[in-house]
């Protein structure tokens, strides 16, 4: 694939979809600075750091996106889910940049019963879900050449750090150990393997087609037929208890239907995405080619 931006920034590029992007975009200059490195809480750091890159492509995967988290501290929420990306998408204009900003099926209650739509009215339950709402009205102010691109249970091979490994390696993990294993089954989502967000991503961006997109691999189910799915998948017999999100641990409210329809991609003629049971297959062969590889026999 040729590459339609010369330089391309990448913030967030340690987590699941951030280091996928690395790679989808593999074929550009590519500035990835570890987390630290610029601190998306001073505005003046961002300014900054896009001056002197000047970046033709900006795109923040960065969040604070520990839910309950976020209740505990707003102030911390909104100052990097709403004003830093208030501030990437200024300075990305003044960079001469497209700004692309990734967000969350969190920014609704979850009471449609069916997959939302890029044009059904957002209405967050929580913290953390609004200060993402007024991040994605924050980065389309500041002129037209933005994207937002919301999606919905990422997974991949890279997990977020101060969260420990993604919610589908525990499950396998709590499987091929034999632990007791105890799964909400009235929340809806859907579950999306990183590196098919990463190539649509990458295939969106590489138009015009400015806008916000829902992005997603295809279907729902509720975690706790991701978590049988994928230990079925495994070669394992799924032995998981479904619970009530009721008795589930947290402080913040989260929506029980937060499926992502993709009207967007539809109307841009954009290819299919994959279904979540294909997204769980390519992560299990991922899985099984790095453990062949990390095996003493390979060694």
């Amino acid at each position: 694939m040729s590459a339609p931006f010369e330089r391309v920034l990448i913030l967030g590029a340690s987590g699941q979809l951030g280091s996928e992007l690395v790679r989808a975009f593999a074929d550009c200059e590519t500035f990835a600075p570890a987390h630290g490195h610029l601190d998306l809480a001073r505005p003046a750091d961002i300014r900054a750091a896009l001056a002197q890159m000047r970046p033709s492509l900006v795109i923040n995967t960065a969040a604070f996106h520990q839910v309950d988290a976020c209740e505990a501290d707003p102030e911390r929420a909104f100052a990097i889910n709403t004003l830093a990306v208030d501030a990437l998408a200024a300075a990305s204009v003044a960079a001469g940049a497209v700004f692309a900003h990734v967000s969350t099926d969190y920014v609704f209650d979850g009471r449609k019963g069916a997959a939302y739509l890029e044009t059904d009215t957002p209405k967050p339950l929580n913290v953390y879900g609004v200060s993402k709402l007024a991040g994605e009205l924050l980065a389309a102010v500041h002129g037209p050449r933005w994207f937002v691109f919301r999606t919905s249970g990422l997974y991949g091979s890279s997990g977020v750090s101060n969260k420990g490994p993604v919610f589908v390696e525990r499950m396998l993990r709590g499987a091929e150990n034999g632990d007791p294993l105890r799964v909400v089954g009235d929340v809806v989502f859907s579950p999306s393997y990183a590196p098919h967000v990463a190539k649509t991503l990458r295939a969106v961006l590489a138009t015009e087609r400015f806008g916000l997109y829902h992005v997603t691999d295809s279907g729902s189910c509720s975690w706790w037929e991701f978590a049988v799915e994928a230990i079925r998948l495994r070669g394992l017999e799924p032995r998981v208890e479904a619970v009530a999100s009721a008795q589930a641990p947290g402080a913040a409210r989260r929506p029980a239907y937060s499926a992502l329809d993709h009207g967007a991609l539809r109307a841009g003629r954009f290819p299919a995405m994959p279904s979540w049971q294909e997204g769980l297959h390519a992560y299990l062969q991922a899985r099984a080619a790095r453990q062949d590889a990390s095996s003493p026999a390979s060694m």
